[in-house]
């Protein structure tokens, strides 16, 4: 319950500072543009609110519900859907009256905001923490390699030594991350014999990955013991013990974890042998695997040191430059996750509240809560742009229209279109937490 909770705090926080920030982000330019605000909200008052003042013409409040928050500008038509209002003649505080290069500018407001506080927070962190690389000689134990590069020439336990020509310890980012989202032509690597090669790969490797559920591609190499196993899962209904040693799996033999997860995935059948040592001696098991093929063990790391994590420190100016080429890698990465979304299996990716929960830490740590928020900034402001009514883009759309062609959308059009989008959110709402409880339920 208290890893729920902290998770919970965490999340709480970092979106009530992102919709805090965004809100501010079409606030401050109406205000500029002498525009009347008359709600400025975190969170979603729906029938009532737990705080509110009215100061000048704009109520401050929060609501109940953290869905979100808003500010309600005179004379738009936003998701409050005060139609009466807008029946009215127009006056020249509201946002109606004003020209279309204004409300262009309060529409981007929030997005923008989003974008500078992610950058600022990249630049923050570079100078408070720096960042952590390895080299090639800090993976003890070189990386279990996913099946689908094994076609390529990768073998189990290769070290990297450069990614397109690129030094391994300058990329300072996850591999895995990499190989997904970036252009990689080039890996270069040392196999467990001493051996050099350079491997060529296609320009549509993530996709390979992706459709193979290769995630991740690549993962460093410990010996590992059996930690303990789950309550009436496949290894438990199969007898397997917490002291039994796993030697071999359909006649594979196992030293790392990865070769262990490597059988499990790759297993062409639903039912693998295990053999064990138990006791001093040697036993067969039999274990059904479950529709995520898994088996329900979790290992313990029996050499900390199977991987070596350095630090290296930014001075302040150093931090601007390094702060803005992460913000930038972490924005054309996120669009790049886009291409697998937009699939069958990618749509089953999809999560809610309880999946953005998760990505916390269990225990409060300043350093990855910053960087979540900043991550969370950039995913907020990149799916507030698209092009959906009841959503930033949506204005964006509609205002870059009225500029081109000099026409300005009717206000019944307008209504009918933001219900239109309003009911697109919901179902995607719906459908990202519908994700979460199957998971949670089947999984």
């Amino acid at each position: 319950m208290s890893v729920f909770l902290i998770k919970a705090a965490q999340l709480l926080l970092s979106l009530s500072i992102l919709v805090v920030l965004h809100e501010l982000g079409h606030f401050i330019p109406a205000k500029l543009f002498k525009t009347r605000v008359e709600k400025f909200y975190l969170f979603f008052d729906v029938k009532f609110s737990l705080f509110k003042k009215k100061i000048g013409d704009t109520v401050y409040g929060i609501g109940w519900l953290p869905l979100g928050g808003y500010v309600k500008i005179s004379g738009m038509i936003d998701e409050s859907m005060d139609t009466e209002q807008m029946a009215l003649p127009p006056q020249p505080w509201e946002f109606r009256s004003k020209p279309a290069w204004q409300r262009l500018i309060i529409m981007l407001g929030g997005v923008t905001v989003n974008f500078i506080l992610a950058f600022f927070l990249f630049i923050m962190m570079l100078f408070v923490w720096g960042t952590n690389y390895i080299t090639k000689e800090d993976i003890k134990y070189g990386y279990g390699i996913a099946k689908t590069l094994e076609t390529y020439g990768f073998q189990q336990g290769d070290k990297i030594i450069s990614v397109n020509g690129k030094p391994f310890e300058e990329l300072t980012i996850d591999i895995n991350k990499y190989i997904m989202f970036r252009d990689v032509e080039n890996i270069k690597v040392e196999h467990p014999d001493g051996t050099v090669a350079d491997i060529q790969l296609p320009e549509d490797i993530g996709q390979k990955l992706f459709e193979a559920g290769d995630i991740p591609a690549m993962a460093p190499r410990y010996p590992f013991q059996l930690d303990s196993i789950v309550a009436n899962s496949p290894a438990d209904k199969a007898g397997l013990k917490t002291t039994d040693k796993i030697i071999a799996v359909n006649g594979q033999p196992i030293e790392y974890y990865s070769d262990l997860t490597y059988q499990i995935k790759n297993n062409t059948d639903k039912t693998l042998n295990v053999e064990v040592e138990r006791n001093n001696e040697i036993k067969n098991l039999n274990i059904t695997q479950g529709e995520d093929k898994t088996i329900g063990v979790v290992s313990t790391v029996t050499d900390p040191d199977y991987i070596k994590i350095q630090n290296r420190t930014y001075s302040f100016s150093e931090s601007i430059t390094g702060g803005i080429s992460k913000g930038y890698w972490e924005v054309k990465d996120y669009l790049a996750q886009f291409q697998y979304i937009f699939t069958k299996k990618g749509a089953s990716q999809i999560g809610g509240f309880a999946a953005i929960g998760n990505m916390f830490p269990a225990q409060w740590d300043w350093q990855a809560f910053w960087y979540l928020t900043a991550f969370l900034s950039i995913m907020l402001a990149v799916l507030n742009l698209l092009p959906i009514p009841a959503l930033d883009g949506g204005h964006v759309m509609f205002l870059l229209y009225e500029m081109v062609s000099g026409r300005k959308p009717g206000d019944k059009f307008m209504e009918y279109a933001q219900m239109v989008g309003f009911f697109i959110l919901i179902a995607l709402v719906l459908f990202a937490n519908g994700n979460d409880i199957f998971k949670a339920i089947f999984n």
